[in-house]
């Protein structure tokens, strides 16, 4: 197999985490995220709007916590 590009690693590396998270949404869904007080959830007719703030802003420290742990 050929050497990918650096920039192709980081795409495919993004599709897989994306088919991961996909894959275990019912999981994450039962844990509560996506619907924490201060998410913000805008709903008229027809029409939906979704801003996940407290959420993304657990998940970043979350995921900044871990990637500082390995790099220790």
């Amino acid at each position: 197999m050929p050497e990918l590009p650096p920039i192709s690693r980081i795409l495919v590396g993004a599709g897989l985490l994306m088919i991961v998270v996909g894959l275990l949404w019912p999981i994450i869904a039962r844990l509560g995220l996506g619907r924490l007080p201060g998410d913000i959830v805008i709903e008229r007719e027809g029409v939906r709007i979704y801003i996940p703030l407290v959420t993304g802003l657990i998940l970043s420290a979350i995921v900044s916590a871990v990637f500082w742990f390995f790099r220790r």
